[in-house]
This record gives C-alpha cells, structure tokens and sequence, in this order.
C-alpha cells in the first residue's frame, strides 16, 4: 500500500566555521552546509498492517512522515501510494491518507462536530455522507460527551481524538500519524491504540512514528528503526530481537545507536 525507495531529503544549515584556527577567540564566522534529513530510506507497508517508526527527537521521523503526508517534497528517491507515484498523482493520492502532525493545530472556537464537518466539506463529500461519518467517528473515537463543546475547552487527549477524528472524516486507506499518544494519560493513549488496531482489522494501513519503544514493541507488525536519518534496523519485532540478541527494542536501539556514534544529533 505503500511503497518508499531511497528516499532522501536534504536542507541548508548554518554552523560555526573552524576553518580559520587563529580567529578562534574572535568572533566566529558561519558557512552554511548541507545535510541529510532522510538519508535513502526505504520501506513498504503493506494492507492491514500497523509500522511503527522508532527513533529519539531529531532522528528523521517527522521529515520523513511530512514527505509521505505531502507536505514536504523529496530531494530524491520515490513514494507509491496504492500503486500510484505521489509526485505524479498527489492529488489523487491525498484522498487515501489521514495525516496527523505533531504539531496539529485546531480552531479553537468552534467545536469537533463543526470542525468535521468543515472537513467533510473540504473532501467534498455529501451533506449526508458527513453527518453519518461524524456519528460513527464520534462513535469510535468515544467524544459523544464533548463533540459539541468549544474545541479551547476540551482536554489535552480530547483534543487528540478530535485531531484524529478529523483525518477519518473521508474514510482514508492509509493513516500516518506522527507521535499520536505523545504526552496523553494512559486512558487516552488506550482509545487512541485501540483505534490503531480496529483500523487494522479493516485492511487499512498505519504507519506511525513514535519513541516510546515498549508500545512499538506491543502494538506493531513491523518496525522501521532511525537513527540520524538512516534506518538502522527493519523487521518483526521478534526478528529483530533474535538478530541482534536483544531482551527489547529500547536495548536494541541503544545498542545499534551506539555502534554508529553519538546517540544525539549534534
């Protein structure tokens, strides 16, 4: 359903220049560089499926999830979304995914019944086509006792389920989801991971980053590890771990982590 091959993206940085070694107590000069964000990464993910993308902040996850979402356009390499080229058919590409940030941002003022609905408009789908996908959205997601209210009103995993929610008003194939349980309490992060795992069942696919290893570990069929852009391991769960003689993939990432250099990106 989706298909990655050698995708890269790179961007312009400015940094210290240490060229000039006798002005090194003056003030220093900058040069800008270049450097890989996402560094030939490739990948599939198949229907019904659940990838997880493992990987500490600064590691590539974003950048990469933002260039599947179609926000950010790829310096090289290829994305096929259920057999179409993205780069081609970006238009018709979109209406198959649900794309969640993590920095989504919700009009605060009206509430989550109106913001599907806009939604819904948006997809241009039917008036009611719209009011039946907002009942069963609202179904799913549990926000009957809040889909009314101001969305500046609601609680942070409420919030969450309504930034959700709003990616499943078309009925998408393929969700993308960058971080969707960061910073929720557990009750939260379990209707959000059940949600994950209905979807699932229906044949839809989701691919999601996250650094909480342990619910990775649970949660998906496959996991794509990153470190400074690159991946740095792809399987099973299980595979992995009997690889590289690991108890878990909080130890396995550390492990791999280390053996490339730093584990933070400088």
């Amino acid at each position: 359903m989706i298909e990655v091959e050698n995708l890269c993206k790179s961007f312009i940085r400015t940094v210290k220049d240490d060229t000039d070694k006798k002005k090194q107590f003056k003030k220093f000069k900058t040069k800008k560089e270049e450097f890989l964000a996402v560094n030939n990464v490739s990948f599939k993910a198949e229907k019904g499926e659940i990838v997880g993308i493992l990987g500490p902040n600064g590691a590539g996850k974003t950048t990469l999830l933002r260039m599947l979402g179609g926000i950010l356009t790829p310096t090289s390499g290829n994305i096929k979304i259920a057999g179409n080229d993205y780069l081609i058919d970006k238009n018709i590409v979109k209406k198959e995914i649900g794309y969640l940030s993590g920095n989504t941002k919700l009009y605060n003022r009206i509430s989550p019944r109106e913001l599907l609905t806009i939604f819904g408009n948006l997809y241009e789908m039917s008036k009611e086509n719209i009011e039946k996908s907002i009942e069963e959205i609202s179904e799913i997601m549990n926000m009957g006792e809040f889909i009314d209210n101001r969305i500046e009103n609601l609680s942070t995993g409420q919030t969450q389920r309504t930034s959700i929610a709003r990616c499943l008003i078309h009925s998408p194939q393929i969700y993308i989801f960058d971080e969707p349980t960061l910073g929720l309490d557990v009750i939260s992060s379990k209707s959000i991971i059940d949600f994950m795992k209905r979807e699932k069942e229906r044949g839809k696919t989701v691919l999601y980053s996250t650094h909480y290893m342990e619910e990775a570990e649970t949660l998906c069929d496959r996991i794509i590890m990153i470190h400074r852009g690159s991946v740095i391991a792809y399987g099973t769960s299980q595979e992995l771990k009997e690889k590289y003689e690991a108890d878990n993939l909080r130890d396995l990432f550390i492990q791999l982590a280390s053996e490339r250099g730093s584990l933070v990106e400088n």
